[in-house]
């Protein structure tokens, strides 16, 4: 089944990304997740993604927070 990330966890992954000043391909490298899957996050509204995609994004996030 699949799943969404809501706009505060979106938000705080942008915001995260831009402090660190790194590429969508860095981040996808860092993550584990396709490029193509984090564009498709970050320029659409309420994406359905696995479960696993949205966990490995949060890791990131609490990781670098």
């Amino acid at each position: 089944m699949k799943t969404t990330i809501n706009n505060e966890i979106l938000t705080a992954i942008k915001r995260k990304r831009g402090e660190l000043n790194i590429t969508i391909s860095k981040l996808a490298n860092e993550t584990g997740v396709s490029r193509f899957t984090i564009y498709r996050i970050f320029e659409e509204n309420n994406v359905p993604i696995h479960p696993m995609t949205k966990e490995k994004l949060i890791t990131w996030l609490a990781k670098n927070s």
